[in-house]
This record gives structure tokens, sequence and C-alpha cells, in this order.
């Protein structure tokens, strides 16, 4: 670790670590099958035993070793004692070892803002849940089946876990875990990677694809379009439209 990181710097490396565990929370649920779902607003807005999980263990870490950061979580969830085993106190050692942005050097903890998504792609999520147990449930090979499981893999593309840090109202960092990345290796591969990214730094953990220069592409909802998200792409008259759901996938 350098000599005494910037409490920024001190943060995001803690969310990277977070946003990990909470990724490996919301692999755990889904592998149970049993999602706890709740209706929030309706049929189209769920909330999974994950999302509570994953939003419990990550405000309660960051909180603990920042207790002066103020943190707004996606889920209305009750005030309660949070279990141990979802504390994660580890940080992401080359992000301490990087030098701060010089604008954001002095920031206290107090000046921070950090905002939880604990499972973005929530209504895939489910949907990936659904596919997988009927291909368990049939316990046997069969082609429509398989092209089922091959649907749920690719539901589990959308789902990430988004934690995002604000200074001044304005976004300045974020950390976005993939639970599921690298599911097309098999059972056997080792699931997840975890990306972040500050102004002044750069973005990390990923590899950057270039547009076409001469193409427009737009990527927009899946599940979740209306009139007026439809009117807003056919202006841009885009050459392609890619719909995925997650705004942390897209």
């Amino acid at each position: 670790m350098s000599g005494n990181p910037a409490v920024v710097m001190r943060l995001v490396a803690s969310a990277y670590s977070v946003a990990e565990k909470a990724g490996a929370i919301v692999r755990k649920v889904l592998h149970s099958g049993d999602l706890g779902i709740v209706e929030k607003t309706g049929a189209n807005d769920l909330q999974t035993l994950a999302d509570r999980l994953a939003q419990k263990s990550i405000c309660a870490s960051l909180s603990r070793r920042f207790p002066k950061i103020t943190i707004i979580g996606e889920e209305d969830l009750p005030s309660e004692e949070v279990q141990e085993d979802l504390i994660e106190n580890g940080q992401a050692e080359d992000i301490l070892q990087r030098s701060c942005p010089e604008q954001y050097r002095a920031l206290k903890e107090e000046e921070l803002v950090v905002w939880v998504d604990p499972l973005d792609g929530t209504k895939e999520y489910t949907e990936a849940s659904r596919c997988l147990h009927l291909q368990a449930v049939a316990q046997k090979p069969h082609k429509g089946l398989d092209k089922t499981h091959g649907t749920a893999l690719w539901l589990l593309d959308n789902v990430t876990v988004l934690i995002g840090i604000a200074y001044g109202g304005r976004a300045i960092a974020g950390v976005i875990n993939q639970p599921f990345y690298n599911y097309q290796l098999g059972a056997e591969a080792d699931l997840g990677r975890t990306m972040w990214g500050m102004l002044g730094l750069g973005a990390f953990g990923f590899q950057l694809q270039e547009v076409p220069a001469d193409k427009r592409i737009v990527t927009t909802t899946r599940s979740h379009s209306n009139k007026t998200v439809t009117d807003c792409v056919n202006a841009m008259e885009p050459h392609e439209v890619i719909r995925v759901g997650g705004a942390g996938n897209k």
C-alpha cells in the first residue's frame, strides 16, 4: 500500500472488494433455487433475496469502514443488525497503489455519497432462474430444454452489481461487478469480473472496444421500453440497436 491513500481511493478499493462479495451472494442465491421474490410496485418491479442480502452486505461493509459517508441503496430495507458473514473487510491493493487525481485528494468522508444497486437486472435474473429450474426438473437432455438453458445463461449476462461514488452532486467513480461473467467456459469456470473507474484516472478491468467510426450503435432497454424510449432511439437514426437488460450491462 502507498503511504497514505486518499479517502476516496480507499473507498473505491473497498467498494471493489465489497462488489465482489455481493456478486458471490448473487450467485449463491441463484444456485440455491429459492430467490425469495417479492413484488415492489408490480410484476415488472421485483425484489429478490439476492437484492436484499447484497445490499445489506454492501452498505454494512462500507459504513463500518467509512462511518461518515452517506450511503443510498435502491432497496427499501428495514434497519437491522447485519450478520458478520455478510461483511467484507478487504480492499483492492492495486487501487490503493494508484495516485489519486489532485482534485479529489483532500475530500473527506462526509463529502462523499455512495449509491448502491445491489442487483441490476433483477427481471433477467428471475427469468434465468425459471429457465434453469425447467432444465433441472427435466433431468435429461432435450433439444428444447438445451435452448432454454442457453437462454438462461444469456439472461445472466444482464445481471450486475453497481456501486457509484459521488461528490458535490456529480458521479466521480464507480464499480461494476458481473457475477456470471465467463459462464461460457463451462461449469468449472471461475465466474465473475469486476470493473472500476474514476474521473481523472480512467476505467479498468475490461477491454475497451471502439465503435466503428462510420456506425451509430444505440444500446437500449430489453424489457422496459415505451413510446418515448422508442421515439428517442429512432430520432438518433441508428445503424444498429442492441436491446439488453440492466443499466450496468449497457
